[in-house]
């Protein structure tokens, strides 16, 4: 069966679907304005950052044996110490997992979506794998970046049903490896149409209640994109209407065609991302960032005091609801452990979120003290992710901080010295990754083939 709900609408997304992709085909020849540019490489260097962050993470560190034993020839680094090198499409597959584990890599502030970590795993195994030069690699993530979040923006979702990471993965990632080899638009219609076919309903509810399988929907992205690339260019291929089919069809999304298209060329998505440096879903971010200012003000000796913790916050702060988070990716997405976690240990970075964290009987006893309210009067982007939190002590007093907008979007972005002072922390099981990075966010390095970069930033003289 074809998706005819809206005959209409399919025929108009098909057009604008065409439109983008020769777009994107022609834009990652002709170059990155200089801007643009700058935001790639600070995504990039993020997200490897992310990936590398992981690398000690038991069950990411059990996927990479486990993708070993059945590696063909190696063609591509899996950003882990001495992790060495699998065939690419193994090697996407593992750095995938590890993209978005530590909840540390980029995000998309005007629709949910992680675009970089859908692109980056299967373009960056791509890229070393067939010898393409750091310009390529910036333009392939910043093109299929763009891609990605169009497609995110014409088939929105009413409500947070399934998770971004399973709907766009191998949309990213097929954009990604296509501009690496250079697809022309049809070529690159054809990669990414059946990437969208192989889209899934991974459910949004499973990074709430903790289910590990969430962390691999950018695993199997990386995977899916890398082959979507292989059999278009075997004629293997979707339709330009299947965006429409799968999204607004299958899925039930809505549809808002020009939204592929809309001040294409002039507007870069990659300009409004955000990046963190809480190691936590993004919606909580507001409410730690009032929580750390409550510990500056009422000292570190305050979380002892407190009788019960009231969050006042956002719809989609609103769903972060677990009191007993399972799994440290259930932490991540729950806003009890989040405020109560900042309030004990003084950070809302990895240590916040960690197994010991989680297992802390003085922040689990917080959780337990902890209840969501809606804040009222909730403003327009960026200032739609708000948090009120309030402290009411034993005593009976009681302190009140609020944060707008959390800092690490494009309202408020960190400064590049912030955030080559976290790429320093991520990487710091590769002493050499963190400056050659650097020096690709300073501007520097566009003509070197990436496998350059890769084997210095990981000890490559010894592969």
């Amino acid at each position: 069966m074809t998706g005819t709900r809206d005959a209409g609408a399919r025929a108009l997304s098909a057009e604008h679907a065409r439109t983008l992709m020769g777009w994107g085909a022609g834009a990652a020849r002709a170059g990155l304005p200089g801007p643009v540019r700058e935001r790639a490489a600070l995504v990039l260097a993020d997200d490897l950052g992310a990936m590398a962050a992981a690398a000690g993470e038991p069950a990411v560190a059990r996927l990479r044996a486990v993708l070993a034993r059945s590696s063909g020839p190696p063609e591509a680094t899996v950003f882990a110490p001495g992790a060495g090198r699998l065939d690419r499409a193994s090697a996407a597959s593992a750095n995938g997992l590890a993209a978005a584990w530590c909840e540390l890599d980029e995000g998309y502030r005007g629709v949910p979506c992680h675009a970089g970590a859908y692109v980056l795993p299967a373009l960056l195994a791509e890229a070393e794998a067939g010898d393409a030069t750091v310009a390529r690699v910036l333009a392939g993530l910043a093109v299929a970046y763009e891609i990605t979040v169009r497609c995110a923006r014409a088939f929105p979702f009413a409500t947070m049903s399934v998770h971004p990471h399973a709907a766009y993965a191998t949309i990213g990632a097929a954009a990604g490896v296509a501009l690496a080899r250079g697809f022309e638009a049809g070529l690159l219609l054809d990669a990414v149409s059946g990437a969208a076919s192989m889209a899934f309903a991974g459910p949004y509810g499973h990074a709430i209640e903790g289910a590990l399988v969430r962390n691999a929907w950018t695993s199997a992205g990386a995977w899916i994109g890398l082959r979507a690339a292989d059999w278009a260019e075997a004629g293997i291929a979707g339709l330009p209407e299947t965006f429409h089919d799968v999204f607004a069809d299958a899925l039930g999304t809505g549809c808002e065609p020009a939204a592929l298209t809309r001040g294409l060329g002039t507007e870069w998505a990659i300009a409004g991302g955000y990046h963190k440096v809480f190691a936590c879903c993004q919606y909580a971010h507001a409410a730690i960032e009032a929580s750390l200012e409550l510990r500056r003000r009422q000292g570190d000796g305050a979380p002892d005091a407190i009788a019960e913790i009231v969050v006042e916050t956002h719809p989609r702060g609103l769903t972060l609801t677990t009191v007993e988070p399972a799994t440290v990716l259930a932490a991540k997405f729950s806003m009890p452990h989040a405020v109560a976690a900042a309030a004990v240990t003084g950070t809302g970075g990895q240590p916040a979120f960690g197994e010991d964290a989680l297992r802390d009987p003085a922040i689990a006893a917080l959780r337990r003290r902890v209840r969501l309210e809606a804040l009222p009067g909730i403003g327009p982007p960026p200032r739609d992710r708000p948090s009120r939190v309030t402290w009411r002590m034993r005593d009976g007093t009681s302190a009140t901080a609020l944060c707008e907008s959390a800092r690490g979007g494009a309202d408020q972005p960190f400064d590049t010295a912030t955030m080559l002072d976290k790429l320093g922390d991520t990487t710091r099981g590769f002493p050499r990754m963190a400056a050659v990075l650097g020096a690709i966010v300073r501007g520097g390095g566009d003509d070197t083939p990436w496998r350059a970069c890769v084997a210095e930033m990981t000890g490559g003289g010894k592969r």
